[in-house]
Formats: structure tokens, C-alpha cells, sequence
């Protein structure tokens, strides 16, 4: 009788032969137990983020529900689910933060694997990636970095392990190109592609109006583990999620997608001045983050954030709500 393999989507082999009618039982239900618990797990719920309130434009009344702070940084982890992170003990900076900020308990990656995750959030579509590769002619597609620019406001990205500003490398040593979602565009200049080491730890207010960093991947806990994940986001931003409390700006913290077995459910935080602290259920995707920047700074909707609804119930000065 052939083994299941652990979250595999195949079908027990029947067995045969006398005194074989039992077990063959047995491997049946543990088969359907299988498919229940991992097959069909690894997408988001149908319509998860989306909802009449996404019907807002820029400018318009409702864009005021979102704040618009001085800096914005958003770190993305990887392949974690929600509870491998909230209330695990190896994650106890995470735990902080979510505390401390506005946890989002049904938050959902919008597929598998990696890269589309990163291109969705950055720039509001998978533009037909479907794998983790390094592209070999850059998108032609706007994004929120050149979105951003056309408004006269900033965006850097930061990659941990980039050799070097603006490269193009696809691996080298634990970089990963394929996690670093704005060198696949041909709207951004090598000036805005930056190794982590040069993230301003020492002033803050030199930040761009957006950030987004990626560790490399040990850090991000693709290789390694939640508790190196969870040093690293403290050692590199803990001093940037302090600093935003008092300094009216916004720590975002997300994961690109889960471990397959969870509805792609993962643990999405937002710290900052203007948060008010708690868990919140409504559910949101990667395109509700990426809509929510968009609005506080009066950008245009790309791809599938404009029908997305913007995060505006989590902010100190909206009406409270779950």
C-alpha cells in the first residue's frame, strides 16, 4: 500500500488481499481526511476583500477615511500561515507589534506561490506570472513606485543581500529577485533598488513617502526559521515601529502567502500613530493594502485594487468597528 505523503492531494492506493479489508478502510478515510484538511486549502474565500465600499475614487469623500502618513514602510515575510505567527512563542516581536497595532485576523494572500503575491501587492495584478521566476524582460505595467512619482512623491524599495543599488542579479547567496517585486518593472530607476544597508536607521525623516522591504531569504523565513525572522524584523525595524508612533507614520508587516493548508490565510499588522490598536475580522487580500496606500495618497487604482475596499476602519479617527 502506497503512503500518503503529508498535505499530498493524491488518493490512498486501495489494498487488496485477505485480511486487507481493514486497513484499506483505514486508508481511505485517511485519505479523505487529507483532501478535507489540505486540498482546496490554499486559496483565499471567494470575494474576500472586496465589497461596495471599493466604489470610492481618489479625491472623493470617502478618501478621507484613509490618513495619509508622513512615511510608510512595508516589510513582507514568507510561507507562514496566521497561526504559525500569532501566539507562536518564536514569534514574540510579531506578537508585539500586533498588540500594539491593528491586527488583521482574516487577512489572505490572493494565490500560490510566491512572486504573483509580491506583484499583486506592489502593483494591483499578477500580470499572468503563475511560477517563481526571474523575469527576463521587465513589465511595462505602471505600479505604485510610478504611481507614486507621477504625484511627486517618493518610493524606494529596500532588498536585503542586493549586491548592490539598482542590480539586476536574479540569485545571488540568499537574494532573491523573484521576492523584490519593483525590479520587475521598467518604471523604476536602479537610484530607487537599494540594499538594506542603506536604510536610513539613523533619521528616519530621510525615508521616502513609500518603502517596502524585503529580507533576504533566510530572514523572511523562507530558509529559516519564524524566531530568525521575527530577530531580524526587531533588530532592522523595531526602531522605525517606535519612531512611526510618535512621528505620524505607518509600519506595515505582511506575508506573501501561507503554507498552502490555511486558505492562504496569513498575519498582516499595522503599526503606526494613527492606528488604533485591536484585532479587526474584516477580511482583506493584498489588495486592500495595496488600495488603502493608494487612497491616502490620492493615487490612481491599478488593476484589481480598484475593486477592493480601502482599510479605513482601523484609524483613530474612524467610527470603530470590527
Amino acid at each position: 500500500m502506497r503512503r500518503l505523503r503529508a498535505g499530498s492531494c493524491d488518493r490512498p492506493a486501495h489494498a487488496s488481499g485477505p485480511g486487507r479489508r481493514r486497513l484499506a478502510r483505514l486508508a481511505v478515510l485517511a485519505g479523505l481526511l487529507t483532501l478535507l484538511t489540505g486540498c482546496g486549502l490554499g486559496t483565499a474565500p471567494p470575494g474576500a476583500g472586496t465589497g461596495p465600499a471599493a466604489t470610492t475614487g481618489p479625491g472623493a469623500a470617502g478618501s478621507r477615511a484613509v490618513p495619509r502618513p508622513r512615511h510608510v514602510v512595508v516589510v513582507i515575510f514568507e510561507n507562514r500561515a496566521y497561526g504559525q505567527i500569532i501566539g507562536n512563542p518564536q514569534a514574540g516581536y510579531l506578537n508585539r507589534l500586533a498588540r500594539s497595532g491593528a491586527l488583521f485576523t482574516a487577512s489572505y494572500g490572493v494565490t500560490h506561490p510566491s512572486q504573483p503575491n509580491y506583484l499583486a501587492l506592489y502593483s494591483g495584478g499578477t500580470h499572468g506570472i503563475t511560477g517563481d521566476q526571474c523575469l527576463a524582460h521587465p513589465l511595462s505595467a505602471p505600479s505604485l513606485g510610478s504611481e507614486l512619482a507621477a504625484a511627486g512623491l517618493t518610493f524606494t524599495g529596500f532588498a536585503e543581500s542586493l549586491p548592490g543599488g539598482g542590480a539586476r542579479i536574479c540569485d545571488q547567496g540568499n537574494y532573491a529577485r523573484k521576492h523584490v517585486p519593483w525590479s520587475d518593472f521598467s518604471d523604476i530607476p536602479p537610484a530607487a533598488s537599494k540594499p538594506m544597508n542603506a536604510f536610513p536607521r539613523q533619521n528616519y525623516a530621510r525615508l521616502p513617502t513609500v518603502s517596502f522591504v524585503i529580507p533576504n531569504l533566510c530572514s523572511d523565513m523562507h530558509d529559516c526559521s519564524v524566531a530568525t525572522g521575527d530577530a531580524w524584523l526587531r533588530a532592522n525595524l523595531g526602531g522605525y515601529a517606535r519612531w512611526a508612533m510618535s512621528h505620524d507614520s505607518l509600519l506595515i508587516v505582511t506575508f506573501d502567502e501561507d503554507d498552502s493548508m490555511h486558505h492562504n490565510r496569513i498575519a498582516t499588522i499595522f503599526v503606526g500613530q494613527q492606528v488604533r490598536p485591536g484585532r479587526y475580522s474584516r477580511s482583506i487580500t493584498h489588495y486592500n493594502v495595496l488600495r488603502t496606500i493608494e487612497q491616502a495618497y490620492g493615487l490612481r487604482y491599478l488593476g484589481r485594487s480598484a475593486a477592493a475596499y480601502p482599510i479605513s476602519w482601523i484609524w483613530r479617527s474612524a467610527t470603530p468597528a470590527s
